[in-house]
């Protein structure tokens, strides 16, 4: 983890200065069979382990009888099992910051081999390309159309063209969109326009089985992408099938930049736009990179 990253981290573990009870506490919460991690529950100090767990099955679905508590610290020191369930959470003394790890018993529990969370599980509707092709209203049929009546036609001279603009196609060399993608990085959490689709940068740079120019690898977190990372014979990256696109870098959105303005704001570049978020906010920041 970067110098810069344990900086943000430890400024947002400080004390907000906000008004909260003394007899409350802001715990994380994990589970055994969900890659999830439940941020900043509060919880009263008064609450006993059994209405915790009740609270606790209405986020992650696993039954109370079939759940197993344990208490980590803020460094994932285990401090003790949470296993009398009468027992006030106070009396365990938990800190902000400190988490409590569910592990569910129940070996056929929905939990259970990711069936709450990974969605290559679920039966997807598919389409043969004889039945697609036999459609009417698809974009490919209208991408031919288009294209049969002018070769020079693109989606981007399209919508010039409807906004009444004059389309001026861009010169296309070995380093086209090099300046946008030298913010990119591999690694690096994005967002892809149209659409706002979530992702990770895998691959930035020539792809010389497509044209000329920069191109951005993506794979998304949900099967929205067109390959597995192979395009036109050649791997670029290596994702899940259907999760990979390549992509202009004028496409991605990345974290690039942050400062701070003061002891509970940042004021970072988000997607490519300048926000200003509170602290108490800036946990997203550091999460997907640990």
């Amino acid at each position: 983890m970067s110098i810069a990253l344990n900086a943000l981290k430890d400024f947002v573990r400080q004390p907000t200065g906000q008004n909260q009870a003394e007899d409350t506490v802001s715990l994380h919460v994990t589970h055994s069979n969900l890659k999830q991690r439940f941020i900043e529950i509060r919880v009263d100090l008064h609450t006993t382990i059994e209405a915790i767990k009740e609270r606790l099955r209405d986020r992650c679905g696993t039954a109370v009888e079939s759940m197993y508590l344990q208490l980590y610290d803020d460094d994932n020191n285990k401090i003790c099992d949470l296993v009398e369930d009468f027992r006030p959470l106070g009396y365990y003394s938990p800190f902000d910051g400190f988490r409590i790890h569910i592990i569910d018993k129940n070996p056929t529990s929905l939990s259970a081999g990711g069936w709450l969370e990974d969605t290559s599980l679920v039966e997807k509707y598919t389409i043969s390309e004889e039945s697609y092709n036999n459609r009417e209203d698809t974009y490919r049929k209208y991408r031919l159309k288009k294209l049969a009546e002018d070769p020079t036609w693109s989606l981007a001279k399209e919508i010039a063209n409807r906004k009444g603009e004059t389309y001026v196609a861009p010169e296309i060399t070995d380093d086209y969109q090099a300046d946008i993608a030298a913010n990119i990085k591999v690694g690096n959490r994005c967002e892809v326009d149209p659409g706002g689709k979530r992702g990770e940068v895998k691959f930035v740079g020539r792809a010389d089985t497509l044209a000329a120019g920069y191109w951005v690898g993506v794979q998304y977190d949900e099967p929205v992408g067109k390959h597995d990372g192979v395009v036109k014979g050649k791997r670029f990256f290596t994702c899940l099938p259907g999760h990979g696109s390549m992509l202009r870098p004028e496409k991605v959105k990345v974290i690039i930049a942050c400062k701070f303005l003061s002891d509970r704001i940042l004021y970072y570049k988000s997607f490519n736009q300048w926000l200003v978020i509170p602290k108490e906010s800036m946990i997203i920041l550091f999460i997907d990179n640990q």
